[in-house]
């Protein structure tokens, strides 16, 4: 195309850029006037219009290139437009009719119910305060889906046995009950008993204490965590907040209405928890493509 030089020359010489993005931006260029050619001959500015520009993207779509990767062409050929604009050599910027394609959401890790059914029931997590500790961390994350900070945060005053109700406190200092069943009831009682026994004499009021009897903070929790969870699992994530979402994508499995799970979560929009059904729809597929006969 022409011009691409001067471009080139103008972001080295008055825009000042490295000599590895100017070859970025010249690469980029490149690729559209290659594929223009191979669509409408010999290539100028007039000829490239918005039509043009989206069957490049959608061609580069098709040979899967990344979102954040074609977005970056795309923002090439904008920056080249507006150079042209500049020096009057077109009228108008056809770059800027085009989209570049949405950057895909990562979906939540999460551990499946058996990983977790075995980790719970069949993993010694160790005789004694810490072992006992240990599993009721790993099972309260998994109960309640609460947050690393709520859980470090909890108080003994937090947790009403008679109720079956947990206060946490969350982001913005917002507070939400959580409901709890029999079989965290009873973990929750039996650390109790082990922990004032071996730690007669806590700091403050903390739930979960070291053996100092000072509260937890988040390293503790996190290695506590990924040290269990890689007792059951190859995924490479193993953090509270995996647990979290496994809590969430459990719920939604096992038909937990959406909004009730967003209110467990203390989460402010419905559409922060509508990832989960994206995450247990990709799980579907997955299955459907190993299991079905004509899949």
């Amino acid at each position: 195309m022409l011009l691409t030089d001067s471009f080139l020359d103008y972001l080295r010489y008055e825009r000042n850029y490295s000599e590895e993005t100017v070859k970025a931006y010249g690469e980029d260029l490149r690729q559209f006037v290659e594929f223009g050619e191979e669509n409408v001959g010999m290539m100028t500015p007039q000829k490239v219009d918005a039509e043009l520009i989206r069957e490049w993207v959608v061609s580069l779509m098709d040979r899967h290139c990344a979102s954040s990767s074609i977005n970056r062409k795309l923002s090439s050929l904008r920056s080249f437009f507006r150079f042209l604009l500049k020096k009057g050599v077109v009228e108008a910027d056809p770059s800027r009719k085009v989209m570049g394609p949405k950057k895909k959401k990562a979906l939540p890790v999460f551990l499946k119910e058996s990983e977790m059914n075995r980790l719970l029931d069949d993993v010694d997590f160790g005789a004694g305060f810490e072992g006992c500790r240990d599993h009721l961390i790993i099972e309260m994350f998994y109960s309640t889906g609460m947050r690393l900070s709520e859980l470090i945060g909890l108080d003994e005053g937090d947790v009403d046995f008679s109720a079956s109700l947990i206060k946490v406190t969350g982001k913005r200092n917002k507070q939400r009950l959580i409901p709890f069943g029999e079989e965290l009831k009873e973990a929750m009682a039996d650390y109790i008993r082990v922990r004032n026994e071996a730690v007669p004499n806590r700091s403050d009021e903390a739930f979960f204490v070291r053996k100092t009897g000072e509260r937890l903070y988040r390293a503790i929790v996190e290695r506590i965590v990924k040290r269990n969870l890689s007792k059951v699992t190859t995924v490479k994530k193993r953090s509270p907040h995996v647990l979290r979402h496994t809590f969430a994508t459990a719920m939604l499995n096992n038909d937990a209405e959406l909004g009730a799970i967003k209110e467990l979560l203390g989460h402010e929009s419905l559409a922060t928890t509508e990832i989960y059904t994206h995450t247990t729809f990709e799980e579907l597929k997955k299955v459907y493509n190993q299991a079905h006969p004509r899949a």
